[in-house]
């Protein structure tokens, strides 16, 4: 099968989701101007560098309230600071409900019933019990072809790790499973991880 985007693709639902996957879940948790906490899943998420480190995530649609994006990226535009918090598998329903479309006054934290935690770099709450969290600065927010289409770029300014995930030294995703997004309305786990040696180690 071979289609063009702009001429659709004839199936019941889009495969592009199915295709590239699996994603990574960044759980973003962003501060408003008036001090209301925002929490909300995003798999257009990736680390993007590593010296300064940085990450990315992308918001493709809008709300009512919000104009042209939704609150993470609106929150992010007026305080200049955003979280990544990493989503294990044990977290996969109330992440979800903190996906929920509703007004921008609610906090969803309170909403799916998740204990915060102040970060230590920027003003803004992560989720406590987390694998990992990225605090990080806004380097910039580029506007991507398509209605309301925003691709928001970070550096990590403190990162958190649960005790429990560094075993002999290293980060263990195995400890936590990752969560992972895949197409339509289907998620991964990471629950076995190997290795390969590059050719020029």
């Amino acid at each position: 099968m071979f289609y063009r985007p702009s001429e659709g693709h004839g199936l019941p639902h889009n495969p592009f989701n199915a295709i590239v996957t699996p994603r990574p879940i960044g759980w973003i948790s962003t501060r408003d101007a008036d001090g209301r906490d925002n929490l909300a899943p995003y798999s257009f998420f990736n680390a993007v560098a590593y010296v300064p480190p940085q990450v990315m995530f992308a918001s493709t649609s809008s709300k009512p309230d919000r104009g042209d994006t939704k609150d993470s990226v609106s929150n992010i535009r007026e305080t200049g600071v955003f979280c990544v918090n990493i989503v294990e598998y044990a977290a996969r329903d109330v992440m979800n409900k903190s996906s929920a479309m509703v007004d921008r006054d609610v906090d969803e934290f309170e909403l799916a019933g998740i204990d915060k935690a102040a970060c230590d770099t920027i003003a803004a709450s992560r989720v406590a019990n987390a694998p990992a969290a990225l605090e990080c600065k806004l380097t910039q927010i580029i506007q991507l072809e398509g209605e309301s289409n925003f691709a928001v770029f970070g550096e990590v300014t403190g990162i958190h790790m649960r005790d429990d995930c560094i075993v002999d030294g290293r980060f263990d995703v195995t400890r936590y499973q990752p969560l992972t997004r895949l197409g339509y309305r289907d998620y991964g786990v990471i629950k076995e991880v190997f290795s390969l040696t590059r050719p020029d180690d």
